[in-house]
């Protein structure tokens, strides 16, 4: 090692103990990822297990290059939480760090200021930001010409076969043939394969430019795996009131739905532990909340979907339980890897459910979709010949709006329509539709569901499992797992959990809010109705029995419309009778009135009636079924189809109070929405819809 080199790791040597403490001493691969960035202006992809200091080397870097005069490094990060812990950490090495994301929009001025005037030696920016109009045009430019490094971090994302694949990440590919030479270029993920890794040094032209790869063993000697199969959702419930105070300090459940992760926290507070939801639809304010009173353990777990996922940085996290297995190896290490960075031992737990394929069915619907439907979106925007907003679109094309809005990204990235300020134009470029790849994409992700099953089957070590998985060439048995110790958690659950479970998952009654404003473009449809809905023609508050995706009533539910049943078990109306018990309405219903002549739908509707000494109005005619479809298209089709019989509106006209809308579930909330305004609209005085089931 010459003068120079040494030099230069002592200064990286210091900087780190800056960031990490003073015994802290780099490992040799931070060491040449530091090298090769800083001394040799080159690029590298680093594979490392989660904890293992992969920040340590961009923020080392990047201050021995600012030493250098240096540019900013501009880092890009996919989640708020992730951006939050990377300023702190900056901070700790005497790195000043910003971020531009959806959360700080009234900041963005500032920082662009700062970073203008050399004030900031890093920024933070989502993915998303690299394909706005105005940042991309304005403020990217700039720093493309000025960046002294460039980051990916979470890599896989860029990767069709990553498992968290984000289209934005594509862009990058371009952001790099931009960037001025001899700007050094650093990737980094902890969850892999060898697919993925070639797909990421492709799309970031790694492979091209010679790039250092730096892979190491991916197993973290702290995990502690194991699985628990119970025959049910209540058993799964039991189990973790009666044993999650037997797990050492604060950790994370989580589960595969919003509705689960909510119930099951609220279930869990009951009995007595300090728990919270943290999902895709906790506000921003509630999920620093959450964050912060994990980090400080004043709570011992939060309850989570996948929103909770890469970059949530605490050392000490000793559990990871998941109530519901992820439909990928990889994605299920990476959640696992959030435990047991700076403990000696830290449990991970599957608790697998009879649900969880239907749940993964269910994210396999939201796939790309099929080619004629994106040449849809294409020919509207060529047919336009203008700019037209996601908004404007949806009446256009029947896709959903995050479907659509995931279609035009992908075309974005291919070069056929362009995202400007106001929306999405045409670029006229050809563009083909690669079958092939999603093909692929397809295939792969019905093996990793194939290999989940596995894992859980498996007799062998489950450690090696998962990082054969991974392709790690370290891969071997860990020592430590229940197959490697024998070592098992009790299946025993006190008959007091059992009895709260089972009180807790039959507690039947979930709201039905009612839709305040009709889609956006209607009048492309022929369809008279736009803007807010008026206030004398929407649905009341309604109840549905429970959710599909509850682990409640949702298996049930589940069950009764697999099996095609005609009638309603008595069971599910019981559940139904204590709904309509609780309901706590203003007046109290005067008739029911059914929605379609579904065998279900009539038989709950008579059911009702019958219980409540309820007259049966009539029914809202609905001739065949009606296609899904997006909000514009739903309400399309539903304003053709549905109809109010004259005898029907005579009889809602003369009631002297409100209508029981009864329908078999509500998906969209379109149909009882239009229902509801049409039997407003012939005289009803209010209309209370009740289904059996909500799908989310």
């Amino acid at each position: 090692m010459n003068t120079t080199t040494t030099a230069l790791r002592a200064t990286a040597e210091e900087r780190l103990r800056a960031l990490a403490g003073p015994g802290a001493r780099l490992r040799e691969d931070q060491w040449t990822a530091i090298e090769a960035l800083v001394a040799g202006r080159g690029r590298a992809l680093v594979v490392q297990r989660t904890g293992w200091g992969k920040s340590a080397v961009y923020f080392v870097a990047t201050a021995l290059l600012r030493e250098r005069g240096e540019g900013p490094t501009v880092i890009v990060s996919p989640l708020l939480a992730l951006m939050r812990n990377q300023v702190e950490a900056a901070a700790r090495a005497g790195v000043r760090a910003r971020t531009i994301n959806s959360a700080n929009v009234e900041e963005w001025d500032d920082v662009q200021d700062a970073v203008a005037s050399g004030e900031v030696d890093v920024l933070l920016v989502s993915p998303e930001r690299l394909n706005n109009p105005d940042f991309r045009d304005t403020v990217l430019p700039k720093l493309t010409a000025s960046a002294g490094m460039l980051v990916v971090d979470e890599a896989h994302c860029i990767s069709d076969w990553g498992h968290d694949f984000r289209p934005d990440y594509r862009r990058l590919r371009t952001l790099l043939g931009e960037l001025p030479e001899g700007v050094p270029v650093l990737a980094t993920t902890a969850t892999a394969n060898d697919r993925v890794v070639r797909d990421v040094a492709q799309q970031l032209r790694l492979a091209e430019d010679d790039a250092l790869v730096l892979r190491g063993p991916l197993d973290r000697e702290s995990l502690r795996l194991a699985v628990l199969r119970l025959p049910t959702a209540r058993a799964r419930l039991a189990w973790l009131a009666d044993h999650l105070g037997e797990f050492t300090g604060s950790g994370i459940i989580y589960t595969l739905t919003v509705a689960a992760a909510d119930e099951l926290a609220s279930f869990l507070r009951e009995r007595g532990f300090e728990v919270a939801s943290y999902t895709g639809r906790t506000d921003t304010a509630e999920r620093q909340r959450a964050e912060d009173d994990l980090l400080a353990n004043r709570v011992k777990a939060l309850v989570a979907t996948s929103a909770l996922g890469m970059g949530f940085d605490k050392p000490d996290l000793g559990f990871v339980v998941h109530v519901g297995a992820p439909q990928s190896p990889i994605s299920y290490y990476q959640q696992i890897g959030r435990a047991g960075r700076g403990v000696e031992r830290a449990d991970v737990l599957l608790l697998p459910g009879t649900e969880d394929r239907d749940i993964w069915s269910y994210f396999a619907s939201l796939a790309f979709p099929p080619e004629p439907v994106v040449r849809e979106v294409l020919a509207a925007l060529e047919g336009a010949g203008r700019v037209l907003s996601t908004q404007a679109l949806e009446p256009m094309v029947d896709l959903a709006r995050g479907r659509l809005e995931m279609v035009l990204k992908v075309l974005d990235v291919d070069g056929a329509v362009r995202r400007v300020r106001g929306g999405w134009e045409a670029t006229g470029a050809a563009w083909e539709y690669d079958g092939e790849r999603y093909g692929r994409i397809a295939e792969a992700r019905t093996a990793e569901q194939r290999a989940i099953l596995e894992y859980q089957r498996t007799d062998g070590c489950r450690m090696e499992f998962l990082l054969r998985q991974l392709d790690d060439p370290h891969a071997a048995p860990c020592g430590r797992c229940d197959n490697c110790t024998g070592q098992r958690w009790s299946d025993a659950v006190s008959e007091a959990g059992s009895a709260a479970a089972e009180e807790r998952l039959a507690r039947p009654g979930v709201e039905v809010a009612p839709k305040k404003m009709w889609p956006t473009g209607m009048s492309a449809l022929d369809v008279p109705l736009s803007g807010k809905i008026a206030t004398g023609r929407v649905a009341e508050v309604g109840r549905a029995l429970g959710r599909l995706t509850d682990i409640g009533w949702g298996n049930r539910l589940r069950a009764l419309f697999a099996e095609g049943a005609t009638s309603v078990p008595d069971d599910v109306m019981r559940g139904c009778v204590q709904v309509l018990a609780g309901w706590g309405w203003e007046q109290r219903p005067v008739g029911v009135v059914t929605v379609g002549s579904s065998d279900l739908a009539v038989d709950f509707g008579a059911r009702i009636a019958s219980i409540g000494r309820l007259p049966v109005l009539g029914m809202v005619e609905v001739p065949g079924a009606v296609a899904p479809g997006n909000s514009a298209h739903r309400v399309a089709r539903l304003w053709e189809a549905l109809r109010v019989p004259e005898e029907l509106a005579a009889r809602v006209a003369e009631a002297d109070g409100p209508v029981l809308l009864v329908d078999e579930r509500v998906d969209s909330g379109w149909t009882v929405t239009l229902a509801a305004y049409l039997l407003r609209g012939a005289g009803a005085k209010g209309v209370l819809p009740f289904v059996l089931a909500a799908t989310s």
